[in-house]
């Protein structure tokens, strides 16, 4: 199908995920998912999943490199940025999916109760006509990542407004143990504000553009003290409380920080 112009709604990247399988006339088809740390690339996934019969999802987080490895080179700080992912495995994963052969194809999963990638974890069954791929740097130029587009049918570019981002990437943080200044510098100001500017600069790559529909915000903003930033604030004084405009947090394959 040919690159749009106008971006699409999440429904509407839903029925065009439905008409390239529809036309691909029994082909495999792979749709990746990019976007910026914390914009809900596992969720619009998740809802593509959900409403196409035989698809999978294979997130591109699964080729994180070990801790272990991130720790002996000290990197763990920056664990998320495109140098401690595996590309070069990522696409070959890609390839053998394109291939669409009669054998099952085993990939990855990065999974946060370990904070590690577990290896063979996601089958790709001959019988999975939708691949959805996601993740950061789906849309990046430079080797190997530049080849991702050439393996996928179309790449998409999850857009969401960036006060909104932020506040869901604080929110996760939180719940996964950092502090709120601790997640609001991280997201803004250290590896995921650093991380979110480069997949930002490959916005234009993209073959579509999906807005994540406007909703209320309903939380407060508040001043970072330590900054003068809007920082989040869900005016409860429970760092932990939930909220509900949120993408699901802990899908399978989401980003990890």
């Amino acid at each position: 199908m040919a690159r749009l112009s106008a971006p699409l709604t999440v429904q509407q990247a839903v029925v065009r995920a439905q008409e390239l399988l529809a036309s691909a006339e029994g082909r495999r088809v792979i749709i990746g998912i990019a976007g910026a740390p914390g914009c809900g690339k596992s969720t619009l996934t998740q809802a593509v999943a959900k409403a196409v019969a035989d698809s999978v999802t294979v997130g591109m987080d699964g080729f994180h490199l070990a801790h272990s490895v991130l720790s002996a080179r000290g990197d763990v700080a920056s664990k998320g940025a495109i140098d401690t992912f595996d590309g070069v495995g990522y696409v070959a994963l890609l390839r053998r999916i394109r291939a669409d052969g009669p054998e099952v194809v085993w990939a990855p999963e990065f999974r946060r109760a370990v904070e590690d990638a577990i290896a063979g974890a996601i089958p790709v069954e001959p019988l999975h006509r939708l691949v959805i791929t996601e993740g950061n740097y789906l849309l990046v130029e430079e080797d190997p990542w530049g080849e991702v587009a050439e393996l996928c049918d179309e790449i998409w570019y999850l857009d969401v407004p960036e006060q909104r981002r932020v506040r869901w990437l604080v929110r996760r943080h939180v719940r996964f143990g950092r502090s709120r200044r601790e997640a609001y510098a991280r997201a803004t100001r250290g590896s995921d504000g650093i991380n979110a500017r480069l997949v930002e600069s490959t916005r234009e790559r993209a073959d579509v553009i999906v807005l994540h529909e406007e909703r209320a915000l309903k939380d407060p903003v508040v001043e970072d003290p330590a900054t003068h930033d809007l920082a989040p604030d869900d005016g409860s004084g429970d760092d932990t409380a939930r909220d509900d405009t949120a993408p699901d947090d802990q899908a399978p394959g989401e980003e990890a920080p």
